[in-house]
């Protein structure tokens, strides 16, 4: 019997930590494409309640999803891939154009306007635990306006 409850108990704190490692996900769209179009972003707000790692992102609509970053290098914009974005505890971190975003590559067909992107995110805690977090993205031309 105690080793039944032990069992049970550390099932319990399983479920637990995993509903705790759920991502507040806000304000997500994705940038509508139109056919022959390869390449679009998506971005969000994201908040962890425990502090995580975002380390990559993937959607059956494209080939490639990567976590790129906008900069200004001298007098030029440039973007470049990351490995990965810390999601501090209880802070948003936004993923928005002109800043981290994810970038969505070799789509495999267009997004348009008012559709659903189904997108997974990968996770991983302090303790080097992975997750995956599915959402479902609108697709719009611009920004939705943010929640309050």
């Amino acid at each position: 019997m105690s080793i039944r409850n032990t069992l049970v108990a550390a099932g319990l704190l399983s479920l637990s930590a995993f509903a705790l490692a759920q991502v507040e996900v806000k304000d997500a769209w994705a940038r509508l494409s139109v056919p022959g179009q390869k390449a679009t972003g998506a971005f969000m707000t994201l908040t962890s309640p425990q502090g995580a790692t975002l380390v990559g992102a993937s959607t059956p609509q494209a080939a490639v999803a990567e976590l790129h970053e906008m900069k200004m290098e001298g007098e030029v914009m440039k973007m470049h891939a990351v490995p990965s974005l810390e999601l501090p505890a209880g802070k948003p971190v936004e993923l928005k154009p002109g800043g981290f975003h994810l970038m969505l590559m070799d789509l495999k067909g267009p997004l348009p306007k008012d559709s659903t992107l189904p997108l997974t995110l990968l996770l991983r805690d302090a303790k080097g635990v992975e997750t995956r977090q599915e959402i479902q993205v609108p697709v719009s031309a611009v920004a939705p306006m943010h929640s309050h």
